[in-house]
């Protein structure tokens, strides 16, 4: 396994939270992608589409990721749901493994799956209320 990092959560105001760069350091990395960027951002409002479906910030050996979490698209945002932790693999072999032993009394969010970023990706609550995303990024070439 690679890494476990914090993914949160915001009501629409992930740019305006991420002073944390301020607090913290670090450098933003990949860029902010907005949610007109995805295969739905069609489909939404035009104030919606300029809100963040992810960013990356990078704190020495930490990453934290964030999203604004939209109403439109079924997020129901309420603290102490406002977050994730993210396990990035080192393969699909791993990522379905990880999966498949957090998933045992689990509510499944999104089945392992090829998912449009590039990535082999799920997510689910386990029994214990606590929220997984489990990642793994294709090579580039």
């Amino acid at each position: 396994m690679k890494s476990i990092n914090p993914y949160l959560n915001f009501p629409g105001n992930t740019e305006e939270a991420f002073i944390y760069r301020s607090v913290f350091g670090g450098e933003f990395t990949g860029g902010i992608t907005s949610f007109k960027d995805t295969p739905n951002g069609a489909k939404l409002n035009d104030q919606e589409k300029e809100k963040v479906i992810h960013m990356v910030l990078q704190i020495g050996q930490t990453t934290l990721m964030a999203t604004d979490a939209l109403d439109s698209m079924g997020h129901k945002l309420e603290y102490g749901n406002n977050f994730h932790l993210t396990i990035e693999s080192e393969n699909k072999d791993e990522a379905d493994r990880l999966f498949k032993a957090l998933s045992d009394g689990a509510k499944i969010e999104l089945k392992m799956q090829d998912i449009f970023w590039g990535a082999y990706f799920g997510m689910l609550t386990d029994k214990f209320g606590i929220q997984w995303m489990v990642n793994f990024t294709y090579p580039q070439e």
